[in-house]
């Protein structure tokens, strides 16, 4: 337990270092490109677009998913993913790709996972915001289901520090395991049911894609924006996710503590 302390400490303490190195991160990102930090919109506008031809028209045939038009329930699940997506697979390569930086500088290296998630968190928002604005114009409101949202909001970032902090470490000591993130998450994206819906899914399927945590994000996301559910109506599959993500936290923090002193030497 103290080794969780100590690096949730270590974030605390430099909050004001890492959002430094995020906003470096995203000038930095685009200070070459004529449209520079514009492309943090266009990038997701055309993937969702390409998504919604293919997945809204070439499959569904514009057909509504209930009383939701299929653009809005879409969102609902592209946006988080946009943001768990890069989060991961740029916060599992963070130390490495700092570590010019890790062995000439003395500061906590388990922040420079949490630098990745900040850098992202900037474009998660700003895709909300634009959900908010069609959400208003298709006059859907989840009334009381959206009182869970800073609930689900917590349990993404959470998750999201606890996978980047163990990723990022194990990325290190195996390089080889970055290669093999890239292609899980891949993998990931069309196994769950982020654009395709899970209702012609026998229980025995839909059981074994719970078991990704991600999935219970997804859901939890198109639960209280579109009024689906509340959080504990599932008490075993939420505990379940709390379980697993604290067991990642407690190892990656483990780990990170007893491996960061020869971070370099494994380069």
């Amino acid at each position: 337990m103290k080794f969780v302390l100590q690096v949730i400490n270590e974030q605390l303490k430099n909050v004001h270092l890492i959002l430094r190195l995020a906003i470096y991160d995203i000038k930095g990102q685009y200070q070459l490109h004529y449209l520079g930090w514009l492309w943090q919109f266009l990038n997701p506008v055309l993937q969702i677009a390409l998504y919604w031809f293919v997945f809204g028209f070439g499959i569904r045939r514009g057909s509504p998913v209930g009383d939701t038009p299929f653009l809005v329930w879409l969102l609902v699940g592209l946006i988080p993913w946009f943001f768990i997506g890069p989060a991961i697979l740029q916060g599992s390569n963070s130390i490495y790709s700092r570590v010019s930086l890790v062995s000439k500088m003395k500061f906590p290296v388990s922040i420079l996972p949490t630098t990745s998630i900040v850098t992202n968190s900037f474009n998660f928002l700003s895709m909300m915001l634009i959900l908010v604005v069609l959400l208003v114009i298709n006059k859907i409101n989840a009334g009381l289901y959206l009182l869970q949202l800073p609930y689900y909001l917590f349990c993404l970032y959470v998750f999201l520090f606890s996978v980047c902090l163990l990723f990022s470490t194990i990325s290190i000591i195996v390089r080889d395991f970055q290669l093999l993130i890239q292609s899980g998450m891949r993998m990931v994206f069309f196994l769950l049911p982020i654009v395709w819906k899970i209702d012609n899914l026998p229980p025995l399927f839909v059981n074994i894609l719970k078991l990704n945590p991600i999935f219970y994000l997804i859901e939890g996301f198109r639960h209280t924006i579109l009024g689906g559910g509340w959080f504990f109506s599932e008490l075993t599959y939420t505990a379940y996710f709390w379980s697993l993500t604290l067991f990642i936290l407690f190892l990656g923090s483990f780990m990170h503590i007893k491996f960061r002193k020869k971070f370099v030497d494994y380069i």
